[in-house]
């Protein structure tokens, strides 16, 4: 059981810097049954989680501590293995949390080097504004600043 703590603490922190690893709050509690396959779609349903969470923690309360945890545990392990024993059961639900982290996998992360340098990049463009500008014409629009100072854009306009 000691493993499942590990991993009830690790899990009880994850994206929640504000909660204490001795509190998981709901989001976290799905997430753990989600990742370590006790909640399967079928068995044991987002809807038995929430039910499970809400049965078990204070009222009043917006997280269960590890005690209510395990309470939870319990519960769901006999709806996801309905064949055994409520203690079979417990441990083959632990044997399954034992070790696991949560996955970062699939979440969006913010990159520094994004599309911005690109897209200000005059490298990236096929045709420079200044390649389009000469002394007497200019296929800027006016107010570019290579857009010819004097007399605006030129009456030819190419077709």
């Amino acid at each position: 059981m000691a493993e499942v703590e590990k991993t009830f603490r690790k899990f009880a922190v994850f994206k929640d810097p504000a909660t204490s690893s001795n509190d998981m709050s709901g989001k976290n509690f799905s997430k753990i049954l989600k990742e370590c396959g006790v909640m399967d779609g079928r068995a044991v349903t987002s809807t038995d989680v929430d039910i499970a969470f809400s049965t078990y923690k204070s009222k009043g309360s917006r997280s269960i501590n590890y005690l209510e945890f395990l309470h939870a545990l319990k519960d769901l392990s006999s709806k996801r293995f309905k064949g055994k024993s409520s203690e079979e059961a417990l441990a083959a639900v632990v044997k399954l949390m034992e070790g696991k982290e949560p996955a970062t996998l699939g979440q969006t992360r913010s990159d520094m080097d994004s599309g911005v340098p690109r897209l200000n990049s005059g490298s990236r463009y096929s045709v420079s504004q200044k390649d389009l500008c000469d002394e007497n014409s200019c296929l800027a629009p006016p107010g570019n600043p290579w857009a010819p100072k004097q007399g605006g854009p030129s009456d030819e306009t190419p077709h």
